[in-house]
């Protein structure tokens, strides 16, 4: 084996696999080969910190009413054209101001702020892995809660170690046609939705968001479709959120989506069968409330993040007593 090659590495935590010289980074900006060894740049590295509502994930079913300690890194290992936070996904770490904050900091100051949970969100934790994994280690020690918001664009391995410590996720279905995948997010639909399956079989308490762009991925074709594959595979419980685009990044020339088709697509996940459908991005839409599929009652009636009403008693609905996915206390 040549010198040169000796020193090429490949990286295996997400399915593009990147292959890099001495120096090189890989396609997320952060993880380098520096003497052989594949280094992240971003551990401990934190580049927006806040403290959320933890329906601001959105996360609806676990925790309601909670604050969730929310930490990021530099860094995505997709480019959707999309992007709402692509001021700090699209750039390298050098060119942030980070702040220094190892995992026994993040727990720290999440127990100190009063927040049950910890969310590795706004960029993307797949590849600030070893940071993730670390502290939600910790975390669960510390009895805290870990909540990933992520495009779930994860080879298995990592992502089935990953999960042992993992309460719940919101991830990204961004599409359900491949093509999109490829064009609009530089990724591939086939390795999210392993990913999804992948979480539901570790247990983790998962939901799903659908960002739907006007004339890109609105059809009501592929909504059905996308609905029957979660019901079929993640089951029917398996709650699923119908965001509002706003124009954002390289999407300027694109309409924020209309109420009418967000409430659409909700009306055609409710029947194929899936019992809790949200529309979000709309403010004080009723759609954004946690109904009873018994009895239909309103069990959660939320405005924005705020928590107006919470019919849930030890799990179950305190009119009909049906049991309901989630983690309530």
């Amino acid at each position: 084996m040549s010198l040169l090659k000796k020193k090429i590495v490949q990286c295996k935590l997400c399915p593009k696999e990147c292959r890099l010289i001495e120096g090189r980074r890989g396609d997320c900006r952060v993880r380098v080969n520096i003497g052989g060894k594949l280094i992240t740049l971003v551990y401990g590295k934190v580049c927006a910190v806040h403290i959320d509502p933890i329906e601001k994930k959105p996360i609806f079913h676990m925790l309601p009413g909670t604050p969730i300690f929310s930490i990021a890194t530099a860094g995505c290992n997709l480019h959707c054209k999309f992007c709402q936070n692509w001021e700090i996904s699209q750039v390298p770490p050098e060119k942030l101001n980070n702040t220094d904050m190892p995992p026994e900091t993040v727990v720290s100051l999440a127990k100190r702020y009063g927040c049950p949970s910890i969310a590795y969100t706004y960029t993307e934790p797949v590849i600030f892995y070893e940071f993730v994994r670390d502290t939600a280690i910790l975390a669960r020690e510390n009895g805290l809660r870990n909540v990933l918001v992520t495009a779930g664009f994860i080879n298995e391995k990592p992502l089935r170690e990953l999960c042992r410590y993992v309460d719940a996720s919101n991830t990204d279905l961004k599409s359900f046609n491949d093509e999109y995948y490829r064009k609009i997010c530089y990724g591939r639909l086939r390795d999210v939705l392993n990913a999804l399956v992948i979480q539901k079989e570790e247990g983790v308490l998962l939901e799903v968001t659908n960002l739907i762009l006007p004339t890109l991925n609105d059809s009501e074709k592929e909504t059905r479709e996308m609905c029957r594959w979660i019901v079929r595979n993640l089951g029917s419980e398996t709650p699923l959120h119908f965001s509002r685009f706003y124009p954002m990044f390289k999407m300027l020339h694109l309409y924020p989506t209309p109420e009418k088709t967000l409430e659409r697509a909700r009306e055609i996940a409710l029947e194929e069968g899936l019992k809790f459908v949200y529309v979000g991005n709309v403010p004080g839409t009723p759609s954004e409330w946690t109904y009873c599929p018994s009895c239909k009652r309103v069990l959660i009636r939320r405005s924005g993040y705020a928590i107006l009403e919470n019919n849930i008693i030890n799990g179950r609905c305190k009119f009909c007593g049906e049991v309901i996915y989630g983690v309530w206390s």
